[in-house]
């Protein structure tokens, strides 16, 4: 892959931070949309918890806080020098921020890679930002304060009752079955961008394998006339193709950059070859108004009857199920390596990518995945959100379609991405009444064909499937007896494939309609010798109860699905143990439990949907 500017740019900007190396989390935190110039505000922030959510009536804005955080890390976490895992209502952070005087002629925006979960944004005073939303991004205007002081003050309100997206956060104080420690507040890198008042927006890059070509729609904020947009494509040749378009005709351009068939070098496992991308905003007379650099893999997605095509051939999808949780900062990496060592983790067990479960993934760890060919599904964290029980703590509302389009937004063009999961694990009966879920599960779905035309969509992983159109079929199943596993599995064949329901008469799920189909959770094979009597350590099924009666279980459970020529792919349960859940292929710690060799090989043999459709 090339060098250049995406791996540059991306571990980076270090010059705008020249004092700031010893950092928390110090990397360029968009890498596919990369400006030269920010500022890092991770770091010492005054903190102040906030149990009875009436801060902003006891004047929080206004005032010093009685404490201290190291942002980015969450307040529930070791690393944040917090540690309080209680119920934390509402939180807030303050800091008084030097703007660089050389931002001057530029208005700034203050960027929020992702805060949990309901957060306002105040600067010197004056309310700037509103969002909703645990796991993507948002942005303040703080307007042209370039040389000035800025005091910034978060609130984050994360109330324990009522509906809200939250993954596998617990809903208990202690964790407990397939519930982890909350995050609370900021988990993701602050910073600081200055752009002029007409800028580029994040460009949307679509591959064309077909046409040798890519295809990119860029808008503009601020837009006026007399402007246009160039796009550069380069290798480590040099460059590749440019084009150019007026950006005061329509409210996107629209560019295509063509590729010479010689230099067409597509994008696939484990050979992430990236192109560089540069952008360039340009006045009527071609000076440079805004530019930022990027990166596109040239690959292809497609189905072909119960396949799904990897430029245009099948490919077994391996994928491990991946919670990114870490024991010392819970949602957050450690540090940038902690993400690139999870996939190289997976691949040394032979996986070739990641169900991204139930977490919507640091942008970092997609760059990994970009570079490495790594393949990833897309997914929002709502794990088991329903409607009309007692006790239901993720119910479903509008809100769950907003903050999973921002997710497809951000991700749109990283290449890694092969398939989106708006849920998992609903269930709904079949002949009930319609409820709020019905159509939160269509809505979501259409949304992301709406947004995405070029990658499959699973309407929910495993349980209820609502949508009759959905592109891809699953299952979720934990048998852990190899031979009653294919049992179970073997009627795909007949257009018959395992399905999660509630019994025969009171079915789940539409019926099967012949689409691709995967079993997207299995495994989970309960292996820890080192638990004590005491502990709290889970797994599926019964404990193995030797080593290799582990190899046994996992090299039969594998076999029946590799075996079976109609399936396109499976997840195994999962990268790593997960505090109690104790069933990871390595511990929380990330230390090795098994012969990788041989969990490798049970592995990466060549799989029969791969010879037939080879």
């Amino acid at each position: 892959m090339p060098e250049a500017s995406p791996t540059s740019s991306a571990t980076g900007g270090a010059a705008a931070n020249p004092t700031d190396a010893g950092l928390p989390r110090p990397e360029y935190p968009r890498p596919q949309f990369v400006r030269p110039d920010w500022l890092n505000l991770n770091g010492r922030w005054q903190f102040e918890i906030d149990r009875g959510d009436s801060g902003l009536e006891r004047g929080l804005v206004d005032r010093e806080l009685g404490a201290e955080i190291l942002v980015p890390f969450c307040p529930e976490s070791e690393l944040s020098g917090i540690g309080d895992v209680d119920f934390l209502e509402a939180v807030w952070y303050r800091r008084t921020v030097q703007v660089p005087a050389e931002w001057a002629g530029r208005k700034v925006l203050a960027h929020f890679q992702a805060v949990d979960h309901d957060t306002t944004v105040w600067a010197n005073g004056v309310e700037v930002a509103w969002h909703r939303g645990g796991s993507t991004p948002f942005s303040a205007d703080l307007g042209e304060v370039a040389g000035q002081e800025v005091t910034l003050v978060v609130r984050a309100r994360d109330h324990k009752a009522g509906p809200q997206a939250r993954g596998k956060q617990s809903d208990r104080y202690a964790n407990h079955d397939c519930h982890y420690t909350r995050t609370t507040g900021i988990w993701q890198t602050v910073w600081l961008e200055p752009v002029p008042e007409s800028h580029l927006r994040r460009p949307k890059v679509t591959p064309d394998v077909a046409a040798s070509a890519f295809h990119v729609e860029v808008s503009l904020a601020g837009p006026r006339r007399g402007l246009g947009v160039k796009a550069t494509l380069s290798d480590g040749e040099g460059v590749v193709a440019t084009a150019r378009a007026r950006a005061d005709l329509d409210l996107a351009v629209r560019l295509t950059l063509a590729i010479p068939a010689e230099r067409v070098r597509l994008w696939s496992v484990g050979d992430g070859f990236l192109y560089d991308l540069a952008f360039e905003l340009q006045d009527a007379e071609g000076n440079v108004v805004d530019a930022a650099t990027s990166y596109a893999g040239l690959r292809s997605v497609t189905i072909d009857g119960k396949a799904v095509l990897l430029n245009g051939e099948a490919v077994f999808q391996r994928l491990v199920l991946d919670q990114g949780y870490y024991p010392d900062g819970i949602l957050t990496a450690p540090d940038d390596a902690a993400l690139l060592a999870d996939i190289e983790l997976s691949v040394a067990a032979g996986f070739n990518g990641a169900r991204l479960h139930q977490k919507v993934f640091e942008e970092r760890f997609l760059y990994h995945a970009d570079r490495l060919g790594y393949l990833v599904w897309g997914e929002f964290p709502d794990w088991g959100c329903n409607v009309g029980r007692d006790g239901d703590n993720q119910q479903p509302t509008a809100t769950y379609i907003t903050q999973w389009l921002e997710a497809v937004e951000r991700d749109y063009s990283h290449p890694s991405i092969i398939g989106w999961c708006p849920l998992n694990e609903t269930r709904q009966h079949l002949h009930d009444r319609m409820t709020v879920l019905d159509d939160v599960t269509r809505g979501m779905f259409l949304a992301t064909k709406a947004a995405d035309q070029s990658r499959p969509v699973l309407d929910s992983s495993g349980y209820s499937h609502r949508v009759r159109e959905a592109d891809i079929y699953d299952s979720h199943n934990y048998e852990q007896d190899p031979v009653k596993f294919a049992a179970a599995m073997k009627g795909l064949a007949d257009g018959k494939p395992y399905t999660n329901d509630g019994g025969a008469d009171r079915p789940w799920s539409v019926a099967y309609a012949g689409q691709p189909y995967f079993c997207s959770e299995f495994g989970g094979i309960w292996w820890n010798p080192d638990a004590r009597p005491e502990e709290n350590s889970w797994g599926y099924g019964e404990r193995c109860r030797t080593l290799e009666e582990f190899y046994t279980r996992f090299e039969g459970l594998v076999a029946a699905l590799l075996d079976d020529p109609d399936m396109f792919g499976y997840c195994y349960t999962q990268l790593t143990d997960v505090h109690q859940e104790q069933n990871g292929v390595y511990r929380f710690d990330r230390s090795e439990k098994f012969d990788l060799e041989r969990v490798r090989a049970a592995q990466t043999r060549t799989a029969a949907i791969e010879k037939r459709n080879g």
